[in-house]
């Protein structure tokens, strides 16, 4: 993340007034339009989730990095960039200011970031409430008010010599439980949840082979947000796992665990 930059609450600044382009049914950026706010807007399905203080739904992209943008030209057209011009936002109830942040576009400008992740409109979404941009090519979501990606979940299993068989997300990112969490009830918020970040899930949640779908549930988080849970167990993944395969949170504590495919928890190796 060395091009992001985290602002003080009161230094804080985002700019964007985005304008019905004539005719088109589109919404176009201009700049200089002065502070706006940042607010939570809530729906049954999503949870709560980013948006701009008029309502405008603000969307993450997954080929960006966090601190970094890809989202220029016909991409940019389509997706314009949350600006900043320096002037101090109104941040309303549930925004962490200290999730915003920016990153520099190659044209100068500066874009606001939540959580590290680059902020987005979509010109397709032509007022308030609209939120045509989510799962646009399985790449554009929305943000929980925690930072965190929602979108549909997907479980496979994976397997690792040491530890056996485990679930897993279906790029095979390592998933775990937390003993302080009990039965369909999370119990890790704040600095907790961003070392170990909920999979959170819209709709039904994919099963791959050999997982029990009797197992699979969801618990409500504090943000509206659904958390996927197996046998009943909260799922997580470590923000020190890297890459697929990782299994660094394994016993992390003496309270973080790999969880098998029949819901038990893993403690100890084969």
């Amino acid at each position: 993340m060395n091009t992001k930059s985290v602002f003080r609450a009161a230094a804080i600044a985002v700019t964007a007034l985005f304008v019905l382009a004539p005719g088109k049914g589109m919404i176009a950026a201009a700049p200089g339009a002065g502070p706006v706010s940042l607010q939570l807007v809530k729906n049954d399905q999503l949870g709560s989730f980013l948006a701009d203080g008029e309502g405008n739904t603000l969307y993450m992209y997954t080929k960006d990095a966090k601190g970094i943008t890809n989202c220029y030209g016909n991409c940019a057209q389509a997706w314009p960039p949350l600006l900043t011009d320096g002037q101090p936002p109104m941040v309303k109830e549930g925004i962490s200011a200290a999730m915003i942040g920016t990153v520099k576009r190659t044209d100068g400008t500066t874009q606001i970031t939540y959580n590290g992740w680059p902020l987005y409109y979509y010109a397709r979404d032509t007022k308030a409430g609209d939120r045509v941009g989510q799962a646009v090519g399985k790449v554009w979501w929305v943000l929980s008010s925690e930072g965190f990606i929602i979108k549909p979940a997907s479980l496979k299993i994976a397997e690792n010599p040491k530890f056996g068989k485990f679930l897993a997300d279906d790029q095979g990112n390592s998933l775990y439980m937390y003993t302080k969490d009990t039965a369909d009830l999370t119990n890790c918020y704040g600095g907790c949840a961003q070392n170990w970040p909920p999979l959170l899930t819209t709709g039904a949640t994919t099963l791959g082979e050999g997982l029990d779908r009797a197992l699979l549930g969801t618990t409500k988080r504090k943000d509206g947000t659904s958390q996927v849970t197996y046998k009943g167990w909260p799922l997580y993944y470590y923000i020190r796992d890297t890459k697929s395969g990782d299994v660094v949170g394994q016993d992390v504590g003496k309270v973080w665990y790999l969880v098998a495919p029949n819901g038990e928890i893993i403690k100890n190796p084969m």
